[in-house]
């Protein structure tokens, strides 16, 4: 059975969830500079290569994670729009859904939810190899989650289902609120570290 959900039903008071953590891409090239040691060494003194190592395994794993069953749930708890996250990233991606809102509401992002390791690595190789933008939600992602928007009251239920099912945690990452159809990450937003 099929069914499709309009992502133009946001309404003030959802919250939005994300299925699959942020900085797959520094996760990879991290994982190329080991055999670079040239650029290795830019980043040597915030991790490990085990750690980097441990970063690629999650990304490739969450990469290779369908977003089959996130789906599923949209529909079992009455979602009100989503889209997935990839090239434009978080931010790119919550702007687009937020101007095809049909109420005059605002996504605000609270929290990052960053492959373990990657959030300070993403900040030295800012200063010293390339600004993935990681942290201003422009990072690309491949194979990305899902930004769902959920009514607060099926939130939870909706990260719990997900992490019983696909074995890994969904996190809420923000608010909906009254506004003007943009989205916006908070100043100094909390960082949740994924090690799964």
């Amino acid at each position: 059975m099929c069914f499709i959900h309009r992502p133009d039903n946001v309404q003030v008071g959802d919250v939005l969830v994300l299925t699959k953590p942020l900085g797959t891409q520094i996760a990879v090239n991290a994982h190329q500079w080991i055999e670079k040691p040239e650029m290795y060494e830019k980043i040597s003194y915030v991790i490990s290569k085990e750690d980097v190592v441990s970063a690629y395994n999650i990304a490739s794993d969450s990469m290779a994670r369908l977003n089959r069953t996130a789906a599923r749930m949209m529909h079992k708890h009455g979602a009100h729009g989503a889209t997935d996250v990839t090239g434009f990233g978080l931010l790119g991606h919550a702007t687009n859904l937020a101007k095809t809102q049909k109420e005059a509401v605002d996504f605000v992002i609270h929290s990052l939810p960053i492959i373990a390791g990657m959030s300070e690595t993403a900040k030295v190789a800012a200063e010293k190899i390339f600004d993935f933008k990681l942290h201003g939600g422009f990072s690309a992602e491949t194979s990305g989650g899902l930004f769902v928007a959920l009514p607060k009251s099926n939130a939870e239920a909706f990260c719990k289902d997900m992490e019983a099912l696909d074995g890994w945690p969904a996190w809420i990452v923000g608010d909906v609120v009254k506004g003007t159809c943009s989205a916006q990450i908070i100043e100094s937003p909390t960082v949740i570290e994924v090690d799964v």
